[in-house]
């Protein structure tokens, strides 16, 4: 878990890969090519790459005509672009017609950092659960995206898959079978259940293993796909642990902990924490300090768990 990988380059690897061997696969960007890691795609594959600039609207709208005519969109490009300049299209020209295009975001959550709030995106979640059709996936490290990006070739529905920027610690091996809709549990436990998406997976980890050593046993969920939700993962954990904290890069309103909520009060209601960003534009800087700004690093979960259980 000490190597680091920006889940954007194992993604822009991957897809050259999938290209080779599946000719119908075209991928799209609104001048993204750098911050999205995939420069070299069309150098491989100049007839299967469509520059739009900075059009965002236009590449959706236009991966959602190619779908239609039987092609594998991926669009590439910033999360904030995507889930806000371009929604309309995502809601009308794909998600209306079910069409099979990819988005695939980057930068998402607080990864542009100093940039600021026009470059952040806190309510892609939210918005995107909103919209019916459209399948939700945030991986927590390189290996997960590569091989989730893998199965979503063979999907045939709309995606929004949200990656950060920054390099991350690698939680799995090669070796880790991965589903779509299904989460993992990385670690066992009965105290309370602490369920996490995206980036701040790793976070969780490292706040369980700093609980283990105060004689503290939780569970700890890899939420991945956030729509459709791992609704029996869920239950479970509800049942057999009765505290849930959910932990996420993104608004506490209609992300991970919105969708947990939902389920748990309708079927076993539990005490339910939610971490993320309140309903504030948040503090501007590096993406370590507004994690630990907002308790999203592992001292603050420990924190919130702590606090949960009465310990503090």
């Amino acid at each position: 878990m000490s190597k680091k990988v920006p889940c954007r380059k194992a993604i822009g690897k991957k897809i050259l890969e999938l290209a080779e061997k599946d000719e119908s696969i075209v991928v799209l960007t609104s001048d993204a090519r750098g911050s999205a890691s995939i420069a070299e795609f069309p150098e491989r594959f100049p007839d299967r790459f469509v520059e739009v600039g900075i059009a965002e609207q236009s590449a959706v709208g236009i991966a959602a005509g190619l779908a239609l005519c039987g092609k594998k969109p991926f669009v590439f490009g910033p999360a904030c672009f995507y889930s806000a300049r371009s929604l309309e299209q995502v809601k009308n020209d794909v998600a209306y017609t079910d069409a099979n295009v990819k988005i695939i975001a980057v930068s998402g959550g607080v990864s542009y950092g100093p940039l600021g709030s026009t470059h952040h995106s806190f309510h892609d979640i939210a918005v995107m659960r909103a919209i019916p059709n459209i399948m939700i996936i945030l991986p927590c490290d390189a290996i997960e995206a590569s091989c989730l990006l893998e199965k979503l070739v063979e999907v045939e529905k709309p995606v929004y898959l949200r990656v950060g920027r920054q390099p991350v610690p690698l939680i799995y091996g090669s070796e880790q079978d991965f589903e779509i809709g299904r989460s993992i549990t990385l670690m066992e436990g009965e105290d309370l259940t602490i369920i996490a998406t995206g980036e701040t997976v790793w976070h969780a980890l490292e706040a369980a293993k700093a609980l283990k050593r105060e004689n503290v046993n939780p569970r700890v969920i890899d939420m991945h796909t956030v729509k459709p939700l791992d609704e029996e993962a869920v239950f479970k954990a509800a049942r057999e642990t009765g505290r849930i904290i959910t932990v996420e890069e993104h608004s506490i309103f209609g992300g991970l902990g919105g969708a947990i909520s939902e389920f748990v009060s309708q079927n076993f209601p539990v005490p339910v924490k939610i971490l993320g960003i309140p309903d504030e534009y948040p503090v501007t800087g590096r993406q370590e300090e507004v994690y630990k700004h907002y308790g999203l690093d592992a001292e603050g979960i420990y924190k919130a768990a702590m606090k949960m259980l009465g310990r503090i």
